[in-house]
């Protein structure tokens, strides 16, 4: 019988004597049941024993969780049910009685030594009393029980389960003595190192954090956890924590490891390393699949790779259609305003109807966007079609909207955006967003401003309309009111670092006050070293100062780091000025290879001629 599944049937678990009888008849088996069926022990059920079970859930109904502690106690011994220990350990713990609830986990770890889950529940009792030193033989003793393979797993849960303690210097001191006897072990070792310094990351001591991961490599080159610890170290100032990543990776590396650091490196926003490593990945992994969603995703940003950003997303699609069977829809998507047509592609027959599973959605979502660039508009309305999502129906529908939209049906798509049922704040707010978004992409700003405009005066306090509304003041030219929203974002969340940036670089690009912008940008970069844009703000604040060669060395690594057709524009300009326009036209060009629109850009070829 499955207690959880019973306890459903019931609004208020443990306020009847019905519920009593669950827990009864879940908790004993009868005499002749199958060591399967009840791999814990157990005893027949008695009239007495009943009765004791009873009286305890009473009890504990009635508040009296004192007598529902020993009641319960009493009958779990007696019988030797673990889940009359862990009902009993409950009771205590809602009644913040700690030492009855440690009482009771240790008597179920000393009735079951091989149960993880009460050794568990009294590691985390001893963590929550802050009996540290405690804990210490807990840890060695549930270790010692197990092999060397299972005790990684149980090693791989420690940190989270000590990092609840007060004290984090005092827990990794706990973790370093009570793995002690591990770290010479070639199986168990690199994961004790590992738990050791993810410790010691969370207690704010990253160098000591990456001691271990190389200590832990050292003892086994081969082991993950030293290289998954070392993926979240990778920073400028820790140079050897990519250095062990690498070294890893040269090894019989599996291609989640490295998909792992592909995520890491995408994180940190160092695109161009991801985009070398995912290649690497598909070319020596072909049938890994989410190596080509990643790749296609990647290639996306640049639109001269349009065609092998759809080669990627279609071979991702493929893999995945061959490996699982597909969701069939339970309710329709709402779409009714979007183009009738769609269902005249030529190769509509051949797709499946709908999909759910995250990775493919996201993958249908990119070759329509891919087919919309193309103006293959059909094409585009058959990817969504295959489309069932219901979380996804924004999405859905503002891209249908913009696919309207470059068919000169803006309205159409307005209308279908303003048309998706919302549930909560949160969902009016995003359909917002969306028609903003809409508007900005087919240059209404005055619409989209009055829109935001509009949306604010409902919700004055929230500071990403503001942002979004500075936005398009500053599109307007409202330099005055831009400043004043970015002011309020910054009063509001004083650790936003896109409102620092914005206003910084707006400082810069009218060339005043260039000090202040220098602070705010300096500031943005604190919250987000690594963003390849706030890194562009910056050189192009060194540019408006008359410092040309710092400019060039900022800008370089801003575009090295995110092929931007904006960055461009900034970098090439540095470069004209410097009279090197063989060089600036070659980087404008690879800007407008991404996005030939672009307006930044566009418009600095005109204004310097350079068309």
């Amino acid at each position: 019988m499955d207690y959880y599944g019973l306890m459903i049937r019931f609004k208020h678990p443990f306020t009847t004597a019905a519920v009593a009888i669950v827990w009864i008849a879940c908790a004993l088996l009868p005499a002749g049941a199958s060591a399967q069926d009840n791999p814990g022990g157990g005893s027949e059920l008695t009239s007495s024993l009943f009765y004791e079970i009873l009286l305890a859930d009473l009890s504990a109904q009635n508040g009296d969780s004192g007598d529902a502690f020993q009641l319960f106690m009493d009958a779990a011994r007696k019988s030797s049910t673990p889940a009359l220990y862990e009902r009993a350990m409950e009771v205590a713990l809602r009644s913040r009685a700690g030492d009855s609830a440690l009482e009771a986990a240790q008597a179920w770890a000393h009735a079951f030594p091989a149960s993880p889950d009460a050794q568990r529940f009294v590691l985390q009792i001893l963590i929550g009393l802050n009996r540290l030193p405690e804990s210490v033989d807990t840890i060695k003793h549930q270790l010692a029980a197990l092999s060397a393979v299972n005790r990684v797993d149980v090693i791989d849960q420690l940190p989270r389960i000590i990092a609840s303690a007060n004290d984090k210097k005092a827990a990794v001191k706990t973790l370093e003595a009570a793995l002690a006897p591990e770290l010479t072990n070639t199986t168990s070792g690199p994961a004790a190192y590992a738990a050791i310094g993810t410790l010691r990351l969370i207690a704010d001591e990253p160098t000591a954090a990456l001691e271990s991961a190389k200590k832990g490599q050292s003892l086994n080159p081969t082991a993950r956890q030293p290289v998954q610890l070392a993926l979240g170290l990778i920073d400028p100032l820790l140079p050897d924590a990519e250095a062990l990543v690498l070294r890893y990776l040269q090894t019989t590396a599996s291609p989640e490891m490295r998909m792992a650091y592909v995520r890491r490196l995408l994180e940190i926003q160092r695109y161009t390393d991801a985009s070398a490593q995912i290649t690497y990945l598909t070319t020596t992994n072909p049938g890994y699949a989410d190596g080509w969603l990643v790749r296609g995703s990647l290639e996306m940003e640049d639109r001269a790779s349009a065609d092998a950003a759809e080669s990627s997303l279609k071979n991702y699609v493929a893999l995945k259609l061959a490996s699982a069977p597909l969701a069939q829809p339970t309710e329709p998507t709402t779409t009714d305003t979007a183009d009738d047509d769609s269902d005249d592609s030529d190769d509509s027959a051949d797709r499946p109807s709908v999909v759910t599973e995250r990775g493919l959605v996201q993958a249908y979502f990119l070759l329509a966007q891919l087919a919309e660039q193309k103006q293959q508009y059909d094409q585009a309305q058959s990817y969504l079609d295959q489309i069932h999502s219901p979380t996804d129906t924004l999405r859905l529908n503002a891209q249908r909207a913009t696919i309207l939209a470059k068919q000169g049906q803006l309205e159409a798509g307005r209308a279908l955006i303003r048309g998706t049922p919302e549930n909560d704040q949160d969902a009016a707010r995003a359909k917002i967003g969306a028609e903003a978004d809409l508007l900005r992409d087919n240059k209404q700003y005055q619409a989209e401003y009055d829109l935001l405009k509009t949306a604010l005066q409902d919700t004055p306090d929230d500071t990403d309309l503001q942002y979004d509304l500075a936005m398009a003041a500053d599109r307007l030219n409202h330099e005055d009111e831009m400043e004043a929203l970015l002011r309020q974002v910054i009063a509001s969340k004083p650790d936003y670092p896109h409102a620092y940036n914005a206003l910084g670089y707006s400082l810069a690009d009218r060339g005043i006050r260039l000090d202040e912008a220098r602070s705010l940008i300096t500031k943005a970069l604190e919250f987000s070293p690594s963003d390849p844009y706030i890194i562009d703000s910056l050189g192009w604040l060194e540019f408006r100062s008359g410092h040309l060669q710092e400019a060039l060395k900022i800008l370089r690594g801003a575009f090295q780091s995110r092929r931007d057709p904006e960055i461009a524009a900034h970098l090439g300009e540095v470069l004209w000025k410097l009279n090197q326009p063989t060089q600036a036209r070659e980087v404008w060009n690879q800007g407008l290879a991404v996005n030939p629109d672009n307006e930044t850009l566009r418009e600095t070829l005109k204004r310097l001629n350079a068309l």
